[in-house]
């Protein structure tokens, strides 16, 4: 059957769940691009960043930021990227409002063109009418599928132009629910 590979979510239906708003500088202005952290590329922060809460609730072990949608861990889940995937991602300690313990932004630095059009229930193909830096993208994919013989040695990624899917295998989904991290759910891809 070969690897399997998962979209790691958001569970939005953890009841009391906390929101978190997009990430901002040590001063309190939301940072200049907050759509870097789900591009699939290396990131340099010159500084430690700020996470407000938008909503209070329970906080959970993966989440993600605002608008741009940085994923945001626990030092647990942190721990498990590092030890399994720390050629695939980079982590960045983060003050989040109102927690005392240890959270990282969570940065995927791997991007593989991989997704199966074929197999995927319909994508949409960015043209020039739109975004002509963008011509070539995605604009959406249902019921994504990716094409595995094009994944190598990866271990969490982000796909080739239709960014906002975090893709885990299966090792690593397994130990992330095998340690009980809360928040998060998997769709097989």
């Amino acid at each position: 059957m070969g690897r399997r590979f998962f979209d790691l979510k958001i569970d939005v239906y953890v009841p009391g769940r906390w929101y978190l708003s997009d990430p901002q500088n040590p001063a309190g202005d939301e940072i200049e691009d907050i759509w870097q952290f789900i591009q699939g590329k290396p990131v340099e922060l010159a500084e430690r960043l700020r996470i407000p809460l938008y909503q209070a609730g329970a906080s959970l072990d993966f989440t993600t930021a605002g608008a741009g949608q940085a994923p945001i861990v626990s030092d647990r889940v942190a721990s498990l990227f590092r030890q399994m995937a720390p050629e695939d991602i980079q982590l960045f300690p983060v003050d989040v409002e109102g927690e005392a313990g240890p959270f990282f932004l969570l940065n995927v630095a791997r991007e593989i063109r991989c997704i199966d059009d074929a197999a995927c229930a319909a994508v949409q193909i960015r043209t020039a009418d739109e975004y002509t830096e963008r011509v070539g993208e995605y604009r959406s994919v249902s019921r994504l599928r990716i094409d595995k013989a094009k994944v190598g040695d990866a271990r969490v990624f982000r796909t080739w132009g239709w960014h906002a899917p975090i893709i885990v295998d299966e090792d690593l989904k397994d130990a992330l629910e095998a340690n009980g991290i809360f928040g998060c759910r998997f769709d097989e891809v």
